[in-house]
C-alpha cells in the first residue's frame, strides 16, 4: 500500500507528504518533481516548450509508474486526476487517496508565499494565477477530487504535525505495521 495525496497547488501535498513519509518511515515521491527531473526542466518550461498536452502525457506516464510503488507517500500534481484514464488507474491501484482541501483565498496566499511556485509553475488560465483562477479551477476540479478521494482533509489553520496525526487516524484499511496507532 502507498498513500496518494491530491489537491490544488498550494494545498500542502509536498510539505505534508514529506512529513507523513518521514513519520511512517516510507519514501516520498512528488510526481511534479519526478517529471521535472526526468525532463530536465521545470514544469513551466515543459508548458512553454512543449505545451500542456505534452505535460499531461508525461504526468500520466509517471503516475502509472508511481502507482506500482509500495510503502510510499506520493504527492500527485494538482491536475493529475483530471484525465479519466488516470482516475481509472488510481481506482484500480486501490491506494488510499487523500484530498487536501483549502479555500481559494488560502491557496492563493500559500502560492504567493512560495517563491518556487512562481518560478517553476505556469499559470493555468488567462487569469494569470490570481485568486479568480484558483476559484475557477477549483469549481472544475473539486468534484473530480471528491470522486477520486478516499479521505478528505481540511488543511487550513493546522500545524503539519497535527495534520500528520489526523491523517494517520483517517487512513482506511491500514495494514498492520507503520500506519497502526
Amino acid at each position: 500500500m502507498s498513500i496518494l495525496l491530491i489537491g490544488y497547488r498550494g494545498s500542502g501535498k509536498t510539505t505534508l507528504g514529506s512529513a507523513l513519509a518521514a513519520r511512517l518511515g516510507w519514501s516520498f515521491v512528488d510526481l511534479d518533481q519526478r517529471i521535472s527531473q526526468a525532463a530536465g526542466m521545470t514544469i513551466r518550461e515543459i508548458f512553454q516548450r512543449h505545451g500542456q498536452p505534452h505535460f499531461r502525457d508525461l504526468e500520466t506516464l509517471h503516475l502509472l509508474q508511481s502507482l506500482k510503488l509500495k510503502n510510499h507517500v506520493i504527492a500527485l500534481g494538482g491536475g493529475s486526476v483530471l484525465a479519466k484514464a488516470n482516475q481509472k488507474a488510481i481506482a484500480e491501484a486501490r491506494h488510499p487517496v487523500v484530498y487536501l482541501k483549502a479555500a481559494a483565498q488560502e491557496l492563493h496566499r500559500r502560492i504567493l508565499a512560495d517563491p518556487v511556485t512562481a518560478e517553476q509553475r505556469p499559470s493555468l488560465t488567462h487569469l494569470g494565477g490570481n485568486v479568480d483562477e484558483i476559484r475557477a479551477l477549483l469549481a472544475e476540479r473539486e468534484p473530480i477530487y471528491r470522486s477520486v478521494k478516499t479521505v478528505e482533509l481540511n488543511v487550513q489553520g493546522k500545524a503539519i504535525d497535527e495534520l500528520v496525526d489526523e491523517l494517520i487516524g483517517l487512513i482506511p484499511l491500514a495494514p498492520p505495521g507503520p500506519l497502526s496507532r
